[in-house]
């Protein structure tokens, strides 16, 4: 079989019938005629927000004990376990003088903590790796932002809000003598009341 050289066209090519020539392109558009006049089937996104499923993956979230002290303790497991390197921890020791500024139960605390959302998979590893449940993710989906800088969110970007009773860290533990009590869950000192 031989191929055509440059200049040939192709051997079947001849004259294009009435045909070809009239009916093909109208025929063509008949998928878009017969679908311009249907009612729109298209999700209004901005206007008309859907809920997401239970178990959705979205931003994070450091959650809090019910005193208010936060539960991460800086371990920095969430930031070896993310795959895409998009999350920065450093931890911070706790001070047990008298006065001196506690922020979680146990020793360390998390004093720098943020989570890059222009490299965040949303992949949820990083909450299967935290010991104390401190990280959660939300059902909140909407990230995007017009900056980069934007999409890096701090500490105070994802702590879980202050609710009725709890107290603004840094404060001394107040549902227990130690932080076994906290991890443990029985509050059985200072604050059975809370």
């Amino acid at each position: 079989m031989s191929t055509p050289t440059s200049g040939q066209g192709h051997p079947d090519d001849g004259p294009k019938s009435l045909k070809e020539q009239l009916w093909d392109p109208v025929a063509g558009f008949g998928v878009t005629f017969r679908t311009m006049f249907r009612k729109v089937v298209t999700e209004q996104y901005p206007f008309e927000k859907l809920p997401t499923a239970p178990r959705f993956h979205g931003r994070h979230q450091l959650n809090r004990w019910p005193d208010g002290l936060e539960k991460c303790i800086g371990c920095e497991l969430c930031a070896w376990a993310c795959p895409a390197d998009a999350i920065y921890v450093e931890g911070g020791q706790n001070s047990d003088a008298p006065g001196g500024e506690r922020f979680s139960p146990g020793e360390r605390f998390g004093a720098v903590y943020q989570i890059n959302y222009a490299r965040c998979i949303l992949c949820g590893l990083c909450i299967e790796a935290c010991p104390t449940r401190a990280l959660t993710m939300t059902n909140e989906f909407e990230l995007a932002d017009d900056t980069r800088e934007a999409l890096i969110y701090e500490k105070s970007d994802l702590l879980a809000p202050l609710l009725p009773g709890m107290e603004q860290p840094p404060h001394a533990m107040l549902l227990g003598d130690d932080e076994k009590d906290y991890y443990r869950g029985t509050f059985t000192s200072k604050g059975d009341a809370q």
